[in-house]
């Protein structure tokens, strides 16, 4: 009886070992739910950059061609403000022919000296993660990449990235540029976190949402009907045309080098819920798109809009703003529209209202609908994490006045303004007897 009881206390001692030691199965279990096969992975709400999931999301990894969504947002904000037009053309320089006519590498070919449209070099960049238009493209933009580079970086620290460094424009290594890699090493890679990654994707879809369609076409042909035509299928295949199809799915950009392994950032779109994934450094091809379908199931399955609050609702405590030199002393206030947001799943009885004056009171005269702050809601359990600072911001909503309010008239204002001094004077004779 001693030798089973001294082998049962060693058991136990081995199971609470194995339970309380860092690093055992049951501790990675508990970080990664999912338990996800990539070195790192981060899911967000599409709409505010509220985080959902994340497994080792600030690490700085090798991101491959997931660096075209950096190089996609810059060109299309050359667009927006009118320095690039979709039809403008360009001529293709040396280095930009030269790597695009290495195919095992993902290019169209490209002709030296000929001239190609914006939008043909874009649409091969955004669909087939064509690398020779990619340079072409920020040759164009900056007159050289490694000047393109240098906005890159800029560009990302203005976006709020954290742990990025970004060597050139493809996401290539820099040894397969031919010894025209603008800067860093001759084997160093573009690398950023997988929040990081996010933060672009979440940036990119924002303010030009009109680069999803181009990323959710399944196939085109370039320069079709030319004898330089060539097909040019999404290597992203979960758009749901293609071999991985996943109902949503309508971009972003895949990426791989021996490096990076093989990465992708997803977004789809259900009941108007928009996600956005990362994983990093997957194990294979398929892989990533089986690990990511786990991450947007997660999302879907767990999370959904709620309206929280209906347009014209009223904040107990915060009904009305005082107004001054009006005919009223105050007016009514009420959110202008509803207020929805993604919760988790029978939770939106856990969130409460919160009031957000822009001024604490009005100066007459005022109209309906004067916008004088927002409402959002505080949840009460764990607080959430967002990609950028102004993430909150998207789940909050106005509020305006639901009345006017005009200007009081002369004999009005002379009875405030006398309020005003025998008010004033009571407190000067209180100070002085208190």
């Amino acid at each position: 009886m001693k030798i089973k009881h001294h082998h049962c206390f060693r058991l136990v001692l081995i199971l609470c070992l194995f339970l309380v030691l860092p690093g055992t199965a049951a501790h990675a279990q508990s970080a990664d739910p999912l338990r996800l096969q990539v070195e790192a992975a981060i899911l967000v709400d599409g709409n505010s950059g509220k985080i959902l999931y994340t497994k080792n999301a600030d690490e700085p990894l090798a991101l491959a061609s997931m660096t075209k969504i950096l190089t996609e947002y810059l060109i299309l904000e050359q667009i927006k403000e009118k320095k690039l037009a979709w039809e403008q053309t360009t001529t293709i320089s040396d280095y930009a022919y030269r790597i695009s006519q290495n195919l095992k590498l993902s290019n169209v070919p490209l002709r030296a000296g000929e001239a190609y449209t914006v939008r043909e070099l874009y649409e091969a960049m955004a669909i087939y993660s064509a690398n020779g238009a990619t340079i072409a493209l920020a040759e164009l933009v900056a007159g050289s990449e490694a000047e393109f580079v240098r906005l890159m970086n800029e560009k990302a620290q203005a976006l709020g990235l954290k742990n990025y460094n970004f060597v050139n424009s493809t996401g290539l290594n820099n040894k397969d540029l031919l010894g025209f890699h603008p800067a860093g090493n001759t084997d160093q890679e573009n690398y950023a976190s997988a929040k990081d990654t996010a933060i672009m994707a979440f940036r990119l879809i924002k303010d030009f949402p009109e680069a999803l369609a181009i990323a959710s076409t399944p196939r085109k042909f370039f320069r079709e009907g030319t004898p330089d035509a060539i097909r040019m299928d999404n290597w992203n295949w979960m758009l749901p045309e293609l071999v991985y199809g996943y109902e949503g799915i309508d971009g972003l950009k895949t990426g791989s080098t021996n490096l990076a392994g093989f990465c992708f950032t997803a977004t789809a779109v259900r009941n108007g819920t928009r996600l956005i994934s990362v994983v990093m450094k997957g194990r294979s091809y398929a892989a990533r798109f089986q690990e990511t379908k786990k991450l947007l199931d997660y999302g879907f399955n767990n999370f959904e809009i709620k309206e929280l609050f209906p347009s014209g609702y009223q904040a107990p405590g915060n009904t009305e703003i005082p107004v001054q030199k009006g005919r009223e002393t105050s007016v009514p206030i009420a959110t202008a529209k509803p207020l929805s947001i993604l919760v988790r799943r029978g939770q939106e009885s856990l969130y409460q209202p919160v009031v957000l004056l822009d001024q604490p009171k009005l100066t007459a005269p005022v109209a309906q609908g004067t916008p004088v702050g927002r409402l959002t809601a505080r949840y009460e359990g764990e607080e959430a994490e967002y990609l950028t600072l102004d993430g909150p911001g998207f789940e909050a909503v106005p509020l305006v006045t639901t009345q006017e309010v005009k200007k009081a008239g002369f004999l009005k204002l002379v009875y405030y303004q006398l309020i005003a001094f025998f008010s004033w004077l009571g407190r000067k004779i209180a100070g002085l007897f208190g």
